[in-house]
């Protein structure tokens, strides 16, 4: 089946700012962008990142979240603020009509004159407990799989709110993001799973991650990237 077309809702940018620990920094707190902007390998001009360890580059160079993810929120949180436009999980791209389960890993996607590629689902990470002001945002997030995706850029290009986002190639159409997250979020180990995984294109932090389970046989512990901190 091919793929629906949705259009780009909007198009947004952060500046990395001091955060809510000390020594913290982050772009979360993205803008809406009018007008054409200019995409590059790193992502769209005028974007930052607070932590380059674990933000941005070329493998997270844009990250999109579902704009119908915010209903299904509001009525866990109730009338967040938050969600009363998009930019709440620090996205870049906002659009109605996917979702993790109808994205692809490896997919190639036009979106104005650039040409993007479905790198990875995201890890979701303290700063959204500390952003939304929920304690357990961040595994929230990670468990419901309503986690957004993040794309490489492959060809450089100009984007605006408007565009529409087309599916050109689809390499691993019986990979979907949420497939592939949901074998990244599951605590239990499945070797066979595990292997097939290995066999993709996996950016290279996911290759390591899976890698070391198979190698160590048990999960990796997550409490740092979700709280923030390690277990006592």
């Amino acid at each position: 089946m091919k793929p629906s077309s949705p259009r780009l809702d909007t198009l947004l940018t952060g500046i990395a700012r001091p955060f809510t620990r000390p020594g913290s920094h982050s772009a979360i707190d993205k803008q809406p962008r009018q007008g054409a902007v200019q995409v590059t390998f790193l992502g769209i001009a005028g974007d930052e990142q607070g932590d380059l360890r674990v933000h941005g580059g070329v493998e997270k160079a844009i990250h999109h979240y579902p704009r119908e993810h915010y209903t299904v929120w509001a009525r866990e949180l109730g009338e967040h603020p938050l969600l009363a436009q998009p930019g709440a999980f620090g996205e870049n791209f906002s659009s109605q009509g996917w979702t993790e389960a109808d994205v692809c890993l490896g997919d190639r996607i036009r979106v104005g004159s650039a040409l993007l590629e479905v790198s990875q689902g995201r890890m979701p990470c303290w700063k959204l407990n500390d952003r939304f002001e929920v304690p357990q945002m961040a595994l929230r997030v990670q468990q419901s799989g309503r986690t957004g995706w993040y794309y490489r850029v492959l060809e450089e290009g100009v984007v605006q709110a408007g565009d529409t986002l087309q599916v050109l190639e689809r390499p691993h159409g019986e990979w979907s993001v949420a497939r592939l997250s949901a074998v990244l979020f599951d605590k239990r180990l499945e070797p066979e799973l595990l292997r097939e995984c290995l066999a993709l294109p996996l950016v290279p932090n996911w290759r390591r991650t899976l890698e070391k389970r198979l190698e160590q046989h048990q999960v990796e512990d997550w409490t740092s990237r979700l709280q923030g901190r390690s277990e006592a």
